[in-house]
């Protein structure tokens, strides 16, 4: 997957990136991340991208597996004051 020992000391996310990771974790599309993040699925499909690129999987499925393994936080914590208020938004 990635080499953990050289990445983690080179790969920075940044803030808005963990809480993508959290809602993707949480199992978010890219049009509810939208939603939620207030941006359109378009800029939540380029999030998820760059995630992707960052984190050295292929798939997207696989971004909170590799933030956890690189950062050793839980995906859904990442984000958690963040998503405690997305979370009262309407599906």
């Amino acid at each position: 997957m990635i080499d953990l020992a050289t990445e983690r000391k080179t790969t920075f996310i940044t803030p808005r990136q963990r809480e993508v990771v959290a809602l993707i974790a949480a199992g978010c599309s890219n049009d509810e991340l939208g939603v939620r993040l207030g941006i359109s699925p378009r800029t939540a499909k380029a999030h998820c991208d760059t995630l992707r690129q960052k984190l050295g999987v292929r798939r997207r499925r696989q971004i909170p597996m590799a933030f956890r393994l690189l950062t050793g936080e839980d995906p859904l914590s990442a984000g958690r004051s963040w998503l405690a208020a997305a979370a009262r938004l309407p599906r």
